[in-house]
């Protein structure tokens, strides 16, 4: 099933338990919510933590090329990027450890300055759910083979509007963003 159903799924659920949990009568019920989700999120970054250890344990040194997907706003080609899996599997881990953060800063506003609790309850699940299931716990965690889907660089989730473009891994257009970039050297 698709992740993306599954996280409005799991979401709509987590809803339906908050609206039903008794906040405003028992006020212990927000002390076990806060540390239900304290908890959740000490998880999360655990699971990415474990996979940078094991990242870089392994220390997979082999290169990895591939061309950024260009924004279709503009007329420019993709970015040539060249790195190894060790640290393109490091940056992803920081992009998601970056994630977590910033969704504890919103829900701490929300919850601290606005009072609501529900938020509390639904980021107790929705994130771990992530975490658990993403392609870094997927090789790292789980010992799935990097083939297929989790061959890197990893492919964007499809969204709402349709398939994302992903990294471009094909030897054209690996050649042609060489030579883009060797012109532009040249300029320089």
């Amino acid at each position: 099933m698709n992740a993306a159903v599954t996280n409005m799924a799991v979401m709509f659920g987590a809803m339906q338990i908050a609206q039903r949990i008794p906040f405003d009568d028992k006020p212990e019920y927000v002390t076990y919510a806060r540390t239900g989700y304290i908890c959740a999120q000490l998880t999360c970054i655990a699971v990415y933590y474990f996979c940078s250890i094991q990242v870089k344990k392994k220390n997979d040194l082999t290169v990895l090329k591939y061309v950024n997907a260009k924004s279709p706003m503009s007329q420019e080609p993709g970015e040539l990027v060249t790195t190894t899996h060790r640290d393109y599997d490091l940056a992803e881990i920081s992009k998601s450890i970056r994630g977590i953060f910033m969704g504890i800063i919103i829900v701490a506003f929300m919850h601290l300055y606005f009072g609501y609790t529900n938020p509390l309850v639904v980021q107790s699940i929705i994130p771990l759910k992530n975490a658990l299931e993403s392609n870094m716990a997927k090789i790292w965690v789980w010992g799935v083979p990097a083939t297929g889907d989790l061959k890197r660089p990893f492919k964007p989730p499809p969204s709402m509007f349709g398939q994302q473009n992903g990294p471009q891994t094909d030897k054209a257009a690996i050649k042609e963003a060489e030579q883009v970039a060797g012109r532009i050297l040249k300029e320089e």
